[in-house]
């Protein structure tokens, strides 16, 4: 049933005030501004928001279905992505939440996806749609050896110059998953958004290696290795002497067996659990996974 005085809305990213009612109902419930995908290429041409607005325009609830095709042990799964769940308070407790859920879970069991996937700080909320908890794991291990290269080529990427954000975006568009186990085939828009919103992020370019590593340095001397786009990952000793970092040790925060490096599984906690559905939550086994850089 329709509630009263709300307008139900699918598919509304090419009208620029209901996109802009997305913008402002995110930003005022978790305090993020996805209008910043405006200048990275614009919002991903697959997702399918659901929301209610009111007679103002003003867009009050909503919840999103994107396509996130992964790499499961080998093979390629057609997921489908959940996101930008939110209601204004002032409109909880009315059902809208659980409407638009339903509506979104149809519209992809319609469309062919037979895996969901999504990070949520409330996992009870999804359980009766079929959704469990998997278990997070970064992994740890030494620094290989290797010699550091003076003079070389690579460089560190500015997501705010043109012909940097069109070089990444192209290798994003045909990178080889990052590890077979458990990785994102292809996100373009997450990627560069949780890149913009974190500033301690570095992406470096390895033009010798056809390679963008995202990584943090850490506190505690560890190097965190975030996601690679590559075509071809080249292993970790490959990497480590293009990027002139003196570290203790290593963490990979997606499994690492394309790397040619051992890496012990170390369980993550972090502020959202990762949930999956269907084929995907059936298939993905042992420790995994999902890089910060496909984070949703």
């Amino acid at each position: 049933m329709k509630p009263d005085g709300l307008t139900l809305r699918q598919g509304y990213f090419n009208d620029p005030l209901a996109f802009q009612g997305l913008v402002d109902l995110l930003h005022d419930i978790f305090g993020i501004d996805i209008s910043a995908q405006d200048q990275l290429g614009g919002p991903d041409r697959t997702c399918m928001p659901f929301g209610y607005f009111d007679r103002s325009g003003r867009c009050v609830a909503n919840f999103s279905v994107f396509a996130m095709p992964l790499m499961i042990n080998g093979t390629m799964v057609t997921a489908a992505g959940y996101q930008s769940g939110a209601v204004r308070p002032e409109f909880r407790g009315r059902g809208l939440y659980r409407d638009l859920m339903q509506r979104a879970y149809t519209w992809a069991e319609q469309a062919g996806y037979r895996t969901g996937i999504l990070l949520t700080d409330k996992p009870a909320l999804y359980q009766p749609y079929g959704f469990r908890v998997v278990t997070h794991c970064k992994f740890g291990g030494s620094v290989p050896a290797f010699q550091p290269i003076i003079g070389g080529n690579a460089r560190q990427l500015d997501l705010g110059m043109t012909a940097d954000l069109t070089l990444l975006r192209d290798m994003l568009a045909c990178r080889q998953p990052v590890s077979r186990h458990f990785a994102v085939v292809s996100q373009t828009e997450m990627f560069l958004l949780n890149a913009h919103f974190d500033a301690s992020i570095t992406l470096s370019l390895l033009p010798s290696l056809k390679a963008v590593v995202a990584w943090k340095c850490a506190d505690d001397g560890s190097l965190k290795l975030l996601d690679i786009v590559a075509q071809d990952i080249p292993p970790l000793s490959a990497i480590l002497p293009h990027l002139d970092v003196r570290a203790d040790s290593v963490e990979t925060y997606f499994p690492p067996d394309r790397l040619s490096w051992k890496g012990e599984p170390v369980p993550y906690e972090g502020s959202c659990s990762l949930m999956m559905s269907g084929f995907g939550l059936e298939a993905a086994a042992g420790p995994l996974m999902l890089s910060p850089m496909a984070d949703f």
